[in-house]
This record gives C-alpha cells, sequence and structure tokens, in this order.
C-alpha cells in the first residue's frame, strides 16, 4: 500500500508542478495583454480567452493537488483539536461520501460535454477567439480523474496513519 501511495503522491505532485508551470504562463500572458493594450492599444481577444483557459487549468486542477496538500478550507476550529487518528477518519469519510462521489458526477457529464464540443468543432463565438474549445471543455473531465486519484492517495495516507497509530498503540499496550 506504501508502494501505490508514493507513485501517485509523485503523480499529484508533477501535476501540482504543471499548475505552478500553468501559473507562470498565465501572469505572463497577462502582462503581455497590458502592455499590448494600454502601451500599443492592441487588443488580442485569443489572448484574452488563453488566460481564462490557463486560470481554469490551473485552477482545476489545483484542486486535487490542495486536497493532496490538506489546504483546503475546513472547520479548523474543531479539526484541530481532534486527535490524529479522528483527524484521519475524518479525511477517509470526507473523501468517500463527499469527494469522490461528486467528482465521479462533474467526471461523467464532463466526458459527453467536452465529447459533444469536440464533435461539433466548438470554438470561439469571438472573431479573432481560440478556435478549439474542446481543448478547455477537457479539462473538466481529466481535471475530475485527477481529483478521483487525489482522494485515493489520501484515502491509502490515511489508512496508513490508522494503521501506523494501532500497531504503535499495541506496541505500547494500549487497546
Amino acid at each position: 500500500m506504501k508502494i501505490i501511495t508514493q507513485f501517485l503522491t509523485r503523480i499529484i505532485d508533477f501535476v501540482g508542478a504543471c499548475c505552478a508551470v500553468l501559473m507562470c504562463l498565465m501572469l505572463i500572458n497577462v502582462f503581455y495583454d497590458v502592455i499590448a493594450r494600454y502601451l500599443f492599444d492592441n487588443v488580442s481577444i485569443g489572448m484574452q480567452e488563453m488566460e481564462w483557459h490557463l486560470f481554469a487549468a490551473m485552477f482545476m486542477f489545483g484542486i486535487g493537488y490542495t486536497l493532496k496538500e490538506d489546504g483546503h478550507v475546513r472547520v479548523d476550529v474543531i479539526y484541530d483539536r481532534l486527535s490524529q487518528k479522528a483527524q484521519a477518519w475524518i479525511n477517509i469519510a470526507g473523501s468517500l461520501f463527499f469527494a469522490i462521489p461528486i467528482t465521479a458526477l462533474i467526471l461523467y457529464y464532463g466526458v459527453g460535454y467536452s465529447y459533444e464540443a469536440w464533435e461539433m468543432g466548438e470554438g470561439s463565438a469571438d472573431p479573432g477567439g481560440l478556435p478549439h474549445r474542446w481543448v478547455i471543455r477537457s479539462v473538466i473531465p481529466l481535471s475530475s480523474g485527477f481529483v478521483i486519484l487525489c482522494a485515493l492517495q489520501v484515502i491509502l495516507k490515511q489508512v496508513e496513519c490508522l494503521v501506523a497509530s494501532g500497531s504503535e498503540n499495541k506496541k505500547q499496550g494500549v487497546s
């Protein structure tokens, strides 16, 4: 189980690094767009659309990475006061009963949504916009699959934590 968790962690960390690159690309894009617009009076619809494409991809894949890093907002006033074992159970339950089912629904409907955009060759309605809207729509099911992968990593890591605390209690003679 530890090997699987480490493998998933490496994949998730790689995608997290890709999100950081997307953020840098988005900042460069915004900088270029502002300079072009205000200094040269040159507006590019394609570059403006690229901003939200990069932001959407970074945000959607960042959801899973943040889950792995335990960075999502929760009621920390209560959670932080709980034992590590209770926190592990909450993380497992949250992943099993909330994260995975909701994300599986988004994945299910997202596949059809992005396929439909690809099938009809959907592009931007604006002149000068980006031609392949299906690319950004494909981020929805891909990132949903990634979030499910991240939730599985969280579950495995929390089970490892429970097993470790259980074996530690047995060594100490605590039941």
